[in-house]
């Protein structure tokens, strides 16, 4: 894992779970999008914006608050990998996810972090935003929902 993390892949979980079994022709697919107030759509995408927040430098600390964000609201965790920034300190990165992503950039200077989490299937995406605000001692937290994927 130390070549990883010089690399900036810090995270502990597998990036080879990316294949998947092939089905047969005679097995019908599963359709992934929701259904949620009348409305057919793929998944729900949140725009967050953390204010005020701290433990934005440490791209290991990142790591483990969206892992713990992601499992929290149900998803599963393929991989992530995140980049740290200097001299400033901001790291970028993404957790990807069987249902989606959880992505992060960090402003340690100004105390500010925005962070995109999309997810379908069962997963609420909102179940991860009390962990980050707790894990980042996020004093505002904004929040744009948009459903991806609407089917007329």
């Amino acid at each position: 894992m130390n070549a990883l993390a010089q690399l900036g892949m810090v995270s502990e979980y597998p990036s080879n779970i990316q294949s998947s079994t092939p089905s047969s022709c005679d097995e019908e697919r599963k359709d992934y999008f929701v259904e949620k107030d009348g409305m057919k759509f793929a998944g729900t995408h949140l725009l967050v914006d953390l204010w005020d927040a701290t433990n934005l430098d440490d791209p290991e600390q990142i790591d483990r608050t969206l892992c713990e964000a992601a499992v929290t609201a149900g998803a599963t965790i393929l991989h992530s990998h995140f980049h740290h920034f200097t001299p400033n300190g901001g790291v970028s990165g993404v957790v990807v996810l069987a249902e989606s992503h959880i992505s992060i950039h960090t402003w340690p200077e100004r105390n500010f972090a925005a962070v995109d989490i999309f997810m379908c299937g069962a997963c609420d995406p909102h179940l991860a935003i009390p962990v980050m605000q707790r894990l980042f001692q996020a004093d505002r937290v904004v929040v744009d929902e948009q459903r991806r994927g609407r089917v007329a």
